[in-house]
């Protein structure tokens, strides 16, 4: 009835994808979660991606959009879109920090689609399993150009977050809640409108993920959708040849209501798993959609509501980065 408690707001989660800029930012509030502000923009089609021009428009863009929103702070957690980072699941012997990765790079540097250089490459490593590292490989230009992006924009990066520990943190926060989730083993799914976000996580743990360059864009044929959960299907059974003894429970929808529901009981169907959507826009508190609004001449072009516009993106990742 009153909001009396304290509120807390979280650094402001920066999703930059091929297909635009969201910028979100949560408050705690007690035991639970509001929504400060958040604002996103569609990339114009004469703009391509990576180039300098797309990093002219990021930098003009994000000024405007946490100029005019409600965002308390210039605190950001951003990500590197998903098709610049390199992922991998590998097996690897035990190692102290320092050796790991130099195994790491050794293992992957093969593989890489940039210069495999120890000074031109960026390396995260997640153990999932004593004998198992998720390795999230970037290339050095790419996140100096991310890093030149913010501080033009005049905003302090807390850090480059990366997009399955957002994925992880969103579920956490909002769907894993119960004590029966802490031992779960779930797989996330995050359609993108250009790619696929996979993560398969016993609740903080990660234990895969994977990008699969197919979206929303492509998955208004029933055959391309098939070929999704066919990806999907590939993904769980390399899972499992990792993972011999541990046992998916159930897939969650991370796309909130920016994908049509009938798209995710039929990937669900073919996978053969229980399932649920996990819209993190219901799951916060919104004192006004009005007051936070996202891209007020989008809505009004395509004639829709600001609250129409605002569940029709695919929030997932922001918030996940604000989160962290």
């Amino acid at each position: 009835m009153f909001e009396l408690l304290k509120s807390r707001a979280y650094s402001i989660g920066v999703d930059i994808g091929n297909d635009g800029v969201r910028l979100i930012q949560l408050a705690k509030i007690g035991r639970h979660i509001k929504l400060v502000a958040g604002r996103n923009e569609e990339r114009p089609e004469d703009i391509e991606p990576g180039s300098s021009g797309w990093q002219r428009w990021a930098i003009e863009t994000i000024r405007r959009l946490t100029a005019n929103g409600d965002f308390q702070g210039k605190e950001v957690i951003a990500a590197i879109p998903a098709n610049k980072v390199f992922i991998e699941n590998i097996r690897i012997p035990k190692a102290n920090n320092g050796e790991l990765e130099d195994a790491v790079f050794s293992k992957i540097k093969q593989k890489l689609p940039f210069k495999a250089s120890k000074d031109n490459t960026m390396i995260q490593c997640i153990r999932t399993g004593d004998d198992y590292v998720l390795v999230l490989a970037a290339e050095r230009k790419i996140i100096d150009r991310h890093l030149a992006i913010y501080e033009e924009a005049n905003l302090c990066i807390k850090s480059i977050g990366v997009w399955p520990v957002a994925l992880v943190n969103c579920y956490t926060s909002f769907f894993g809640r119960r004590q029966s989730d802490i031992k779960a083993v779930v797989m996330l799914i995050c359609i993108e409108m250009d790619c696929t976000n996979v993560v398969i996580c016993r609740h903080k743990n990660i234990l895969f993920a994977r990008s699969i360059s197919m979206g929303a864009k492509q998955l208004d044929d029933e055959k391309v959708v098939s070929r999704l959960a066919l990806e999907l299907t590939a993904c769980r059974r390399q899972f499992s040849s990792l993972h011999r003894s541990v046992q998916m429970e159930r897939v969650i929808f991370l796309s909130g209501q920016a994908v049509d529901r009938d798209i995710c009981a039929a990937i669900a169907k073919q996978l053969e798993m229980p399932a649920q959507m996990g819209d993190c826009l219901a799951a916060v508190q919104i004192s006004s959609p009005y007051h936070v609004g996202i891209d007020r001449r989008a809505g009004e072009s395509a004639g829709m509501t600001e609250t129409q516009n605002l569940q029709q993106v695919n929030w997932a990742t922001a918030f996940g980065l604000s989160l962290s």
